[in-house]
Parts: C-alpha cells; structure tokens; sequence
C-alpha cells in the first residue's frame, strides 16, 4: 500500500508539474490539462484509450493546422485590404510555413515537454511544428477558438509577422528556380541520387543543370532538402539575372 501511495503521489506531482509548466507556457490558465498531455505525446508510446483509439498529438496537429491557418488568414485579410487572393494565399504561406512552424517550436522550447520512446534525433526536425499546431489544437478544445487567436497573437503574429519583410522572404528555392526558367524558357534538369557514402544515414545528392549546365549540387538527408539546398546555391550563383526577372 506504501508503495502504491508513492506512485500516486509521483504522479500527482508529475501532473501539478505539467500543469503549472503550461499554465506558464499559455498565459492562461488551462482547464482540461488531459488536451496539452495528448499534445505532447509522441505515436511510439503506443497509447491508447478505453475504444482501443490512438492517444497522441497527430489528430491536434491537424486541428491546430486548420486554427493557425484560419487566424492567420483572418489577420491579412483585414491588414492588407487591397491583397489579391493569391498574394494574401502566399503571405499566408511564408507565415505558416514548416520552417517557421520548427523555429517557432524551438523558440518555446516545447521539445522539453514531449513524451516519446525515440530519442529527439531520430524524430525529426519537424517535430517541433507538429507540436506546435497539436499546442495550438488543445488551447482551441479547451477554451475555444478566442484563446486560440490570443495565443497566437501573442507568440506568432505580434513577435514575427513584418508584411514587408514577409514580402521579400523566399519560402522555397526550389519553386522560385523553376518559376524563373518556365518564364524564361530555360531547360532545367533536378539529377537525384543515393549518396550514403561512409555514413549510416541515408542521404540524397542533387545537382540541378540549366541549359545543359550543372550550376550546383546539394547533399542532405531527404530529397527535399537536398533540391532545396542546391536551388538555393543556384539563387545565389543567379541572383543577378534572377532578380531583375
């Protein structure tokens, strides 16, 4: 019985922990702390509740997407009047894009309270957005969708929203490379292959050849990432001609 009271005791305090971390965290006081532990939990914990149904942050994220994308939209529809749809559409995108989503993630640090049998490195970088989105879905069924804004005016769009510093932010180098040879009729050729070389971790190498000329390469773990690193050596080895349209 001694033993079981410690454990409950453990725990309780675990729990007051938590809560007072997110409390902290919200600016608010939580009312339902079971949403913000859901947020936190990572699908390799195999959870699940008395229906046998996931318990893990992956069904948040997809709500806190769709509440992030909706305030966000909301914002530059009544700051810039005069946006297109296609501009305010693109606005929105630099805002909530995945890299930013990850910096945000680590500016609050919310690694420190996720629950996960994989150790942070094999995660994955985006960790740090997804749970950030699965945050922002737990503050919406929680206190609703007032505290939800407030949340995100207060660590989104206050601290980093500048339109015209947005305006001039590049979000994929990879699209604006290929915008710009479609529009000046260049031949463009994105070579990918397998580079795993001495190292454990997979990696993909990229070179990207305009006009019949290799202009860069990029190497990193993941097809993406390498496309978008050689693009954005192509940019800056282009700048000039790309710039002047």
């Amino acid at each position: 019985m001694n033993f079981i009271r410690k454990i409950v005791k453990l725990k309780t305090k675990q729990n007051e922990g938590f809560y007072s971390d997110m409390k902290k965290l919200l600016n608010f006081t939580p009312k339902t702390i079971e949403y913000y532990q859901r947020a936190f939990t990572h699908r390799s914990l195999k959870k699940v509740d008395e229906k046998g149904i996931p318990i893990n942050y992956e069904r948040l994220e997809f709500l806190g997407d769709a509440m992030l994308g909706s305030i966000i939209a909301s914002y530059l529809y009544k700051k810039v009047p005069n946006g297109t749809e296609g501009y305010l559409t693109q606005m929105r995108s630099k805002i909530v894009s995945r890299e930013h989503l990850n910096e945000l993630g680590k500016d609050l640090n919310l690694i420190r309270f996720v629950k996960s049998n994989i150790t942070q490195e094999n995660i994955g970088d985006n960790i740090h957005g997804n749970i950030f989105e699965a945050l922002i879905g737990a503050i919406y069924l929680d206190r609703g969708y007032n505290y939800s804004k407030k949340f995100i005016y207060e660590n989104v769009i206050t601290p980093y929203v500048d339109i015209a510093k947005l305006e001039g932010k590049i979000t994929s180098y990879k699209g604006l490379i290929i915008e710009w040879c479609q529009k000046k009729k260049k031949q463009y050729l994105f070579d990918i292959y397998e580079d795993t070389g001495n190292e454990s971790i997979k990696h993909f190498s990229v070179k990207i050849s305009i006009d019949g000329v290799m202009v860069a390469k990029g190497r990193a773990t993941s097809k993406k990432k390498a496309e978008e690193q050689a693009s954005k050596r192509v940019y800056f080895a282009l700048q000039d001609e790309i710039t002047k349209g």
